[in-house]
């Protein structure tokens, strides 16, 4: 063993408080360079991390950038078209997802960026209209064919012994929806277009959708089928009770022009085939509720009672009730109310593709913008459908 140091003077004894010093310095010294060890390994965790971290967001920002690259051009190049005219960028721009490979229509416009059309697609579905209940489809072409199994197909019992008899085969109807034409032509002022704080894409949508949606709305009910879709009441209705395929059956309401008894509505609901009332649904314009509001039963209840939950809409004998102010208003012999399955009964098919046409012309000082898209509509079942007829027979 070596001795030990000694930082007194020769000839001089070391006291118990130097000693104690000397040994807390040479600790703290210790300690002091085992703390940089320690903030040297921290250090480098902390570079191995954000490396990490840098290469993670390098992956994501990928993404990104990818989708930025499908949207923001196609929106930013038709924002420029419809404030200036300017439409160099439309007609190089590549669409993917789309029915045509560019945004350039082969009949005239040019396509809606994906923003402006989703705008408008969600403003139709929410609206009070048939479509928010019927069954719609997207087609590339300018008809829909819907296939209807309405026969039953036949069986019978049998047993090892015996022949089996050759049973009925299902009948089976071809439907076809032609798509038509449904314009708008809202128009602005130039000022108001060169104005960079005016939301162009915004209003344009909400101009389109609701004149869209009011056409449609007309349409889906009452269409005669000319230029435009085939409404549900344009079709020919028969008594119920003689109800074949190519008709809709109706429930007389046994009162010339109008209804005192809730007992027609009990007769029209069950006049529906049990596998449509599951997803049933009632449909009237609000003076027809109104009037329907205050029916009883003969227990002096009403039919149509408010939701027992906090928030769930009030029902007409348990089922959700359609407001369409589209529909007929009580009169003599008037088809006032539906009843049915409309996601079985009534198909909308229609074009994803909206174009818009810039008129900088014809309207001066305004600019007209003619926006067109195409969509068809028809009963598809005939069996999903009754009609509350408000006659004596």
């Amino acid at each position: 063993m070596t001795k030990p140091e000694s930082n007194a003077r020769a000839g001089e004894d070391v006291s118990p408080a130097q000693s104690l010093n000397a040994a807390i310095a040479g600790f703290m010294s210790d300690f002091k360079d085992f703390s940089h060890g320690i903030d040297a390994k921290i250090q480098k965790q902390d570079d191995r991390m954000n490396k990490l971290d840098r290469k993670t967001m390098m992956t994501s920002r990928t993404a990104l950038a990818h989708a930025a690259s499908e949207d923001a051009p196609h929106q930013k190049a038709f924002a420029a078209y419809l404030r200036s005219g300017d439409d160099d960028a439309l007609r190089g721009l590549e669409v993917e997802g789309k029915a045509m490979g560019t945004a350039v229509a082969a009949d005239g416009g040019y396509l809606v960026d994906p923003q402006t059309a989703d705008t408008i697609q969600n403003t139709l579905s929410s609206t009070s209209s048939i479509r928010s209940i019927a069954s719609v489809v997207n087609v590339d072409a300018t008809s829909y064919d819907v296939l209807v199994d309405h026969s039953e197909m036949g069986a019978g019992w049998a047993t090892e012994a015996t022949a089996v008899a050759e049973t009925d085969t299902p009948k089976i109807e071809r439907i076809s929806i032609p798509l038509h034409e449904l314009s708008a032509l809202p128009k602005a002022s130039q000022r108001l277009l060169d104005d960079s704080a005016f939301d162009i894409e915004g209003w344009l949508a909400g101009r389109i959708a609701d004149k869209f949606a009011r056409s449609e709305a007309m349409a889906f009910i009452s269409g005669d089928g000319v230029d435009k879709p085939t409404g549900m009441l344009t079709y020919p209705n028969v008594d119920n009770i003689l109800w074949t395929w190519g008709n809709l059956g109706y429930v007389p309401t046994e009162t010339a022009g109008g209804i005192t008894r809730a007992d027609p509505i009990i007769d029209l609901v069950y006049s529906l085939g049990a596998e449509y009332r599951a997803n049933a649904t009632f449909v009237m314009n609000s003076k027809t509720a109104g009037h329907v509001r205050k029916l009883k039963d003969n227990d002096g209840r009403f039919v149509w009672v408010d939701g027992i939950a906090m928030g769930e809409p009030a029902r007409l004998m348990g089922y959700r009730v359609l407001v369409a102010e589209d529909m007929p208003d009580i009169a003599d012999g008037s088809m006032s109310i539906a009843f049915g399955d409309f996601n079985a009964g009534y198909t909308v098919a229609e074009r994803p593709d909206l174009r818009v046409l810039r008129d900088p012309f014809s309207a001066k000082p305004h600019v007209l913008f003619y926006a067109t898209k195409r969509v068809g509509g028809a009963v598809s079942d005939f069996a999903a459908i009754k009609l509350l007829k408000f006659a004596a027979s």
